[in-house]
Protein backbone atom coordinates (compact mmCIF):
# COMPACT_ATOMS: atom_id res chain seq x y z
CA UNK A 1 0.00 0.00 0.00
CA UNK A 2 1.36 3.10 -0.86
CA UNK A 3 2.39 5.66 1.69
CA UNK A 4 -0.95 8.20 0.04
CA UNK A 5 -3.29 5.21 0.45
CA UNK A 6 -1.90 4.36 3.91
CA UNK A 7 -2.39 8.33 5.22
CA UNK A 8 -6.24 8.01 3.48
CA UNK A 9 -6.79 4.28 5.02
CA UNK A 10 -5.89 5.89 8.61
CA UNK A 11 -8.11 8.77 8.91
CA UNK A 12 -11.14 6.97 6.92
CA UNK A 13 -10.38 4.28 9.80
CA UNK A 14 -10.15 6.90 12.63
CA UNK A 15 -13.32 8.49 11.23
CA UNK A 16 -15.05 5.57 11.59
CA UNK A 17 -14.59 5.03 14.87
CA UNK A 18 -14.65 8.16 16.22
CA UNK A 19 -18.16 8.21 14.05
CA UNK A 20 -19.57 4.84 15.73
CA UNK A 21 -19.01 7.13 19.10
CA UNK A 22 -21.01 10.01 17.92
CA UNK A 23 -23.93 7.61 16.83
CA UNK A 24 -24.16 6.34 20.22
CA UNK A 25 -24.77 9.62 22.02
CA UNK A 26 -26.83 10.64 18.70
CA UNK A 27 -28.99 7.64 19.57
CA UNK A 28 -30.14 9.86 22.85
CA UNK A 29 -31.38 12.62 20.83
CA UNK A 30 -33.22 9.99 18.50
CA UNK A 31 -35.14 8.20 20.85
CA UNK A 32 -36.42 11.62 22.80
CA UNK A 33 -37.33 12.52 19.11
CA UNK A 34 -39.47 9.89 17.85
CA UNK A 35 -41.12 9.60 21.04
CA UNK A 36 -42.30 12.96 21.73
CA UNK A 37 -41.19 15.15 18.71
CA UNK A 38 -39.38 17.39 20.81
CA UNK A 39 -35.66 17.35 20.66
CA UNK A 40 -33.36 17.36 23.93
CA UNK A 41 -31.16 20.00 24.06
CA UNK A 42 -29.33 18.50 27.18
CA UNK A 43 -28.42 15.53 25.67
CA UNK A 44 -24.51 16.57 26.37
CA UNK A 45 -25.31 17.53 29.55
CA UNK A 46 -26.67 14.38 30.35
CA UNK A 47 -23.29 12.68 29.25
CA UNK A 48 -21.47 14.99 31.29
CA UNK A 49 -23.24 13.94 34.09
CA UNK A 50 -23.26 10.40 33.44
CA UNK A 51 -19.31 11.03 33.19
CA UNK A 52 -19.25 13.07 36.53
CA UNK A 53 -20.69 10.39 38.04
CA UNK A 54 -18.63 7.30 37.02
CA UNK A 55 -15.32 9.63 37.94
CA UNK A 56 -16.53 9.85 41.08
CA UNK A 57 -17.31 5.98 42.10
CA UNK A 58 -13.96 4.82 40.68
CA UNK A 59 -12.31 7.75 42.90
CA UNK A 60 -13.11 5.21 45.57
CA UNK A 61 -10.56 3.14 46.57
CA UNK A 62 -11.62 -0.66 45.68
CA UNK A 63 -14.51 0.23 44.21
CA UNK A 64 -14.66 -2.38 40.96
CA UNK A 65 -15.41 -0.97 37.36
CA UNK A 66 -18.26 -3.24 37.09
CA UNK A 67 -19.87 -1.86 40.36
CA UNK A 68 -19.40 1.71 39.15
CA UNK A 69 -20.99 1.06 35.74
CA UNK A 70 -24.07 -0.40 37.27
CA UNK A 71 -24.34 2.06 39.58
CA UNK A 72 -23.73 4.71 37.13
CA UNK A 73 -26.41 2.99 34.46
CA UNK A 74 -28.73 2.91 37.65
CA UNK A 75 -28.45 6.39 38.41
CA UNK A 76 -28.76 7.78 34.74
CA UNK A 77 -31.80 5.55 34.03
CA UNK A 78 -33.33 6.95 37.84
CA UNK A 79 -32.70 10.36 36.41
CA UNK A 80 -34.55 9.74 33.00
CA UNK A 81 -37.36 8.07 34.52
CA UNK A 82 -37.68 11.43 37.09
CA UNK A 83 -37.26 13.54 34.50
CA UNK A 84 -39.92 12.75 32.52
CA UNK A 85 -42.38 12.40 35.45
CA UNK A 86 -41.53 15.77 37.00
CA UNK A 87 -40.44 17.62 34.56
CA UNK A 88 -42.23 16.83 31.58
CA UNK A 89 -44.95 14.85 32.01
CA UNK A 90 -46.66 17.93 32.86
CA UNK A 91 -46.12 19.61 30.03
CA UNK A 92 -48.08 16.87 27.91
CA UNK A 93 -50.37 18.92 25.40
CA UNK A 94 -48.55 22.24 25.30
CA UNK A 95 -46.32 23.17 22.72
CA UNK A 96 -43.48 21.70 21.31
CA UNK A 97 -41.02 24.66 22.45
CA UNK A 98 -42.66 24.21 26.18
CA UNK A 99 -40.83 21.01 25.60
CA UNK A 100 -37.63 22.26 23.83
CA UNK A 101 -37.00 25.60 26.34
CA UNK A 102 -37.27 22.93 29.62
CA UNK A 103 -34.62 20.89 27.96
CA UNK A 104 -32.32 24.20 27.66
CA UNK A 105 -33.31 25.39 31.23
CA UNK A 106 -32.17 21.73 32.38
CA UNK A 107 -28.96 21.94 30.03
CA UNK A 108 -28.09 25.63 31.87
CA UNK A 109 -29.07 23.54 35.65
CA UNK A 110 -27.19 20.45 35.05
CA UNK A 111 -24.12 22.24 33.70
CA UNK A 112 -24.33 24.98 36.64
CA UNK A 113 -24.66 22.09 39.17
CA UNK A 114 -22.52 19.76 38.24
CA UNK A 115 -18.97 22.01 39.59
CA UNK A 116 -21.36 22.83 42.51
CA UNK A 117 -21.23 18.78 43.49
CA UNK A 118 -18.43 17.25 42.16
CA UNK A 119 -16.05 20.06 41.96
CA UNK A 120 -14.14 22.11 38.86
CA UNK A 121 -11.09 19.86 38.58
CA UNK A 122 -11.37 17.73 35.23
CA UNK A 123 -11.52 14.08 36.38
CA UNK A 124 -9.92 10.99 34.97
CA UNK A 125 -12.21 7.81 33.78
CA UNK A 126 -9.65 5.28 34.21
CA UNK A 127 -10.66 1.73 32.20
CA UNK A 128 -8.39 -1.59 32.19
CA UNK A 129 -7.72 -1.09 28.34
CA UNK A 130 -3.98 0.01 28.35
CA UNK A 131 -2.39 2.78 26.17
CA UNK A 132 -0.56 1.31 23.57
CA UNK A 133 -2.30 2.10 20.18
CA UNK A 134 -3.50 -0.76 18.55
CA UNK A 135 -1.91 -1.12 15.04
CA UNK A 136 -4.29 -2.01 11.57
CA UNK A 137 -1.68 -1.79 8.91
CA UNK A 138 -1.01 1.56 8.25
CA UNK A 139 -3.40 2.91 10.79
CA UNK A 140 -2.96 3.16 14.84
CA UNK A 141 -6.35 3.98 16.78
CA UNK A 142 -5.90 4.45 20.48
CA UNK A 143 -7.46 1.40 22.88
CA UNK A 144 -10.43 3.62 24.01
CA UNK A 145 -11.66 4.65 20.09
CA UNK A 146 -11.77 0.66 19.55
CA UNK A 147 -14.04 0.24 22.77
CA UNK A 148 -16.01 2.93 22.11
CA UNK A 149 -16.63 1.88 18.67
CA UNK A 150 -17.39 -2.02 20.08
CA UNK A 151 -19.36 -0.46 22.77
CA UNK A 152 -21.48 1.44 20.20
CA UNK A 153 -22.00 -1.42 17.62
CA UNK A 154 -22.98 -3.57 20.39
CA UNK A 155 -25.89 -1.42 21.77
CA UNK A 156 -26.95 -0.37 18.35
CA UNK A 157 -27.24 -4.07 17.73
CA UNK A 158 -29.26 -4.70 20.84
CA UNK A 159 -31.37 -1.61 20.51
CA UNK A 160 -32.08 -3.09 16.85
CA UNK A 161 -32.75 -6.19 18.78
CA UNK A 162 -35.29 -4.71 21.20
CA UNK A 163 -37.17 -2.50 18.88
CA UNK A 164 -37.88 -5.48 16.75
CA UNK A 165 -38.47 -8.46 18.41
CA UNK A 166 -39.26 -7.43 21.97
CA UNK A 167 -43.26 -6.25 23.09
CA UNK A 168 -42.18 -3.10 24.44
CA UNK A 169 -39.98 -2.28 21.07
CA UNK A 170 -42.79 -3.28 18.97
CA UNK A 171 -45.06 -0.65 21.67
CA UNK A 172 -42.51 1.77 21.26
CA UNK A 173 -42.51 1.95 17.80
CA UNK A 174 -45.90 1.97 17.73
CA UNK A 175 -45.82 5.35 19.80
CA UNK A 176 -43.59 6.52 17.57
CA UNK A 177 -45.33 6.28 14.79
CA UNK A 178 -48.58 7.84 15.44
CA UNK A 179 -49.36 8.58 19.48
CA UNK A 180 -53.14 8.81 19.18
CA UNK A 181 -53.62 5.65 17.65
CA UNK A 182 -51.49 3.90 20.35
CA UNK A 183 -53.05 5.44 22.98
CA UNK A 184 -56.40 4.23 21.00
CA UNK A 185 -55.18 0.30 21.20
CA UNK A 186 -54.80 0.68 24.63
CA UNK A 187 -51.25 1.19 24.56
CA UNK A 188 -49.89 3.58 27.53
CA UNK A 189 -48.24 6.22 26.12
CA UNK A 190 -46.90 8.04 29.14
CA UNK A 191 -44.90 5.15 30.09
CA UNK A 192 -43.10 4.56 26.73
CA UNK A 193 -42.06 8.41 26.93
CA UNK A 194 -40.95 7.72 30.44
CA UNK A 195 -39.37 4.79 28.65
CA UNK A 196 -37.70 6.49 26.24
CA UNK A 197 -35.69 9.11 28.50
CA UNK A 198 -34.95 6.30 30.49
CA UNK A 199 -33.28 5.02 27.14
CA UNK A 200 -31.82 8.08 27.03
CA UNK A 201 -30.09 7.86 30.12
CA UNK A 202 -28.83 4.69 29.54
CA UNK A 203 -27.10 5.86 26.02
CA UNK A 204 -25.70 8.86 27.91
CA UNK A 205 -24.38 6.53 30.55
CA UNK A 206 -22.52 4.86 27.82
CA UNK A 207 -21.84 7.99 26.61
CA UNK A 208 -20.34 9.45 29.34
CA UNK A 209 -17.85 6.58 30.44
CA UNK A 210 -16.50 6.27 26.85
CA UNK A 211 -15.77 10.02 26.28
CA UNK A 212 -14.78 10.39 29.70
CA UNK A 213 -12.55 8.36 29.46
CA UNK A 214 -11.23 9.91 26.21
CA UNK A 215 -11.05 13.54 26.95
CA UNK A 216 -11.45 13.95 31.04
CA UNK A 217 -14.51 14.74 32.86
CA UNK A 218 -15.37 18.22 33.28
CA UNK A 219 -18.26 20.63 32.82
CA UNK A 220 -16.54 20.91 29.33
CA UNK A 221 -17.70 17.71 27.90
CA UNK A 222 -21.40 18.59 27.59
CA UNK A 223 -19.79 19.73 24.33
CA UNK A 224 -19.87 16.68 23.20
CA UNK A 225 -23.91 17.22 22.77
CA UNK A 226 -22.94 19.84 19.92
CA UNK A 227 -20.66 18.28 18.19
CA UNK A 228 -23.51 15.28 17.86
CA UNK A 229 -26.17 17.79 16.97
CA UNK A 230 -24.93 17.40 12.79
CA UNK A 231 -25.12 13.59 13.34
CA UNK A 232 -28.97 13.39 13.74
CA UNK A 233 -29.40 16.50 11.50
CA UNK A 234 -27.69 14.58 9.05
CA UNK A 235 -28.92 11.47 9.11
CA UNK A 236 -32.97 12.37 10.69
CA UNK A 237 -33.70 12.92 14.10
CA UNK A 238 -36.43 10.40 14.15
CA UNK A 239 -33.98 7.39 12.50
CA UNK A 240 -32.01 4.85 14.40
CA UNK A 241 -30.50 3.90 11.38
CA UNK A 242 -29.76 7.73 10.05
CA UNK A 243 -28.19 8.27 13.56
CA UNK A 244 -26.06 5.36 12.66
CA UNK A 245 -25.10 6.07 9.41
CA UNK A 246 -24.63 9.78 10.08
CA UNK A 247 -22.15 9.67 13.05
CA UNK A 248 -20.08 7.32 10.19
CA UNK A 249 -19.82 10.21 7.61
CA UNK A 250 -19.54 13.17 10.26
CA UNK A 251 -16.46 11.65 11.74
CA UNK A 252 -15.35 10.52 8.36
CA UNK A 253 -16.17 14.57 7.40
CA UNK A 254 -13.70 15.53 10.85
CA UNK A 255 -11.02 13.18 9.85
CA UNK A 256 -10.43 14.10 6.45
CA UNK A 257 -10.70 17.59 7.11
CA UNK A 258 -7.83 17.17 10.23
CA UNK A 259 -6.00 15.46 7.83
CA UNK A 260 -5.83 17.17 4.40
CA UNK A 261 -7.10 20.80 5.33
CA UNK A 262 -5.08 21.49 8.53
CA UNK A 263 -1.73 21.23 7.57
CA UNK A 264 -2.91 24.48 5.02
CA UNK A 265 -4.83 26.66 7.19
CA UNK A 266 -3.48 25.95 10.44
CA UNK A 267 -5.84 23.49 11.95
CA UNK A 268 -9.56 24.24 13.49
CA UNK A 269 -11.39 22.92 10.04
CA UNK A 270 -12.46 19.60 11.89
CA UNK A 271 -14.67 21.63 14.20
CA UNK A 272 -16.56 23.63 11.70
CA UNK A 273 -16.63 21.17 8.95
CA UNK A 274 -19.48 19.05 10.29
CA UNK A 275 -21.63 21.95 10.51
CA UNK A 276 -20.82 22.91 7.09
CA UNK A 277 -22.19 19.82 5.98
CA UNK A 278 -25.70 19.84 8.10
CA UNK A 279 -26.26 23.37 6.86
CA UNK A 280 -25.98 22.15 3.37
CA UNK A 281 -28.17 19.02 4.23
CA UNK A 282 -30.79 21.57 5.75
CA UNK A 283 -30.83 23.23 2.30
CA UNK A 284 -31.29 20.55 -0.32
CA UNK A 285 -32.90 17.84 2.50
CA UNK A 286 -34.50 19.72 5.41
CA UNK A 287 -35.99 15.84 7.17
CA UNK A 288 -32.08 14.37 6.73
CA UNK A 289 -31.52 11.05 4.89
CA UNK A 290 -33.46 9.01 6.21
CA UNK A 291 -35.71 11.04 8.00
CA UNK A 292 -39.87 10.94 7.33
CA UNK A 293 -40.77 13.96 5.15
CA UNK A 294 -44.25 15.53 7.20
CA UNK A 295 -46.30 16.99 4.76
CA UNK A 296 -49.24 19.22 6.90
CA UNK A 297 -52.12 20.14 5.29
CA UNK A 298 -53.93 23.63 6.20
Amino acid sequence: MSEDLGFLFALLLNGVSIGLMYSLIALGFVLVYKATDAINFAQGEFVMLAGLIVAMMLSFEGMPLAVAVIVTLAVMIGFGFGLERVVLRPLLGRPVVAVIMATIGLAAVLRGLGPVIFGSETRAVSLPIGDEPIVLGPASLPPIQVAGAVVAIAFFLAFSWFFKKSRMGVAMRAVADNQQVAQAMGINVERYFALAWAMAGVVSALGGIVWGSMLGVDVHLALVGLKVFPVVILGGLDSIGGALVGGLIIGIVESLAAGYLDPYVGGGTKDFAPYVLMILVLMIRPYGIFGKRKIERV
